[in-house]
């Protein structure tokens, strides 16, 4: 009796330690990890908790097992949860927030090899800052190198992805931010399609020379800040130099006096030069414009790239939507007509670019 307690008593604890799971010896990778990848406008003052305003920014790594989580801080401004997209293994998923400090399961019983794992902002500045802190799981391994081409997106709410997403909550209901998927916008899926980087440097309601919705800052004037909406922050250009650069401004300004118009863009098209001096420029037409706004845009835009090209820059390109998208929520893009935006431009920079 004695001799079958003793092997009893031998034998539990391997059954408890066969019992555990795979979420008890997951490993905490903090977010300065040499395998975490990033990209977008980023302050990396405290490099344990890179901090993000943007759309678009996006995080990137390789882990190893069938459970993973990522641990995610949410400035909670005015109470807002932004929403992110977390991909695995390249299957998108669309998840918001619920607090100040979030652990999102993002990978539960995969198999146990690498898997690849992208988080991105799809909500914008307005709607507060991301935390990244870390990520939990088996292993990291190194991703493969980096893209080698870049594009940038600079525009308004279209470019942010605002307003397209009726998936989860119909235009209407919830908060203005419900709707808001800046990964499934255009920018991103033109970036996807022609396998290049992506940074969307956008505001929602801004413009060139005019915002509307009392926005007091417009794009010239915060273009070379990190928090855009804030105007704050000083972004080093060379962090990230694209190969393409598009333009998507106008729907906000509406109709303006043209020399002004034109003077403006002529001189912001100037600045983007001087940051970016090998890139290609691209002035796209308002996807969203009616039908007097989408006439004016033309002609201006028109004027500008012909005098900029008989200047002597060859490298600067107008670019015009062939219908107008309006059948998200207050007139704005949904996502099946950005993904019908995105098929245009991405074959107009692939011809640009000969990619």
């Amino acid at each position: 009796m004695k001799k079958t307690l003793f092997v009893c008593c031998l034998l539990f604890p391997a059954i408890l330690f066969a019992q555990k799971t795979e979420k008890d010896s997951l490993r905490y990778f903090t977010a300065n990890h040499s395998l975490i990848r990033y990209t977008g406008r980023i302050d990396f003052s405290n490099p344990l908790a890179p901090r993000f305003w943007s759309p678009g920014v996006y995080i990137e790594a390789r882990f190893r097992g069938g459970d993973c989580e990522v641990v995610i801080n949410d400035e909670e401004l005015w109470g807002n949860h932004n929403y992110l997209e977390i991909v695995v293994d390249g299957v998108a998923k669309r998840v918001q927030t619920t607090g100040k400090n979030n652990v999102l399961r993002v990978a539960e019983g995969l198999g146990q090899g690498v898997h690849t794992l992208l988080v991105c902002k799809n909500t914008e500045s307005n709607i507060g800052w991301i935390e990244f802190a870390g990520i939990r799981c088996r292993g990291l391994g190194a991703l493969p190198a980096r893209p080698l081409r870049r594009i940038e997106f600079i525009g308004n709410s279209i470019t942010c992805g605002a307003s397209s997403d009726l998936s989860g909550i119909p235009c209407g209901a919830g908060k203005w931010h419900d709707q808001h998927n800046a990964y499934m916008a255009y920018g991103p899926r033109v970036a996807r399609a022609l396998k290049a980087e992506w940074q969307l440097t956008a505001v929602s309601g801004i413009g060139l020379i005019h915002s509307c919705c009392k926005l007091n800052i417009v794009m010239p004037q915060v273009f070379d800040k990190v928090q855009l909406r804030t105007d704050s922050i000083a972004w080093d250009f060379r962090k990230y130099q694209p190969d393409v650069v598009t333009v998507c401004l106008g729907q906000n300004d509406g109709i303006q006096d043209s020399a002004d118009f034109c003077d403006h863009y002529t001189a912001f098209l100037g600045r983007l030069r001087q940051v970016y001096p090998r890139a290609e420029l691209v002035c796209l037409s308002s996807p969203m414009a009616d039908s007097a706004l989408n006439a004016v845009l033309k002609h201006y835009i028109t004027s500008i790239v012909t005098g900029e090209n008989r200047q002597g820059d060859k490298k600067i390109h107008a670019f015009f939507y062939a219908k107008k998208y309006y059948h998200g929520c207050d007139t704005h893009p949904d996502l099946e007509e950005h993904g019908q935006m995105a098929k245009e431009l991405s074959g107009y920079i692939k011809r640009v670019m000969r990619w």
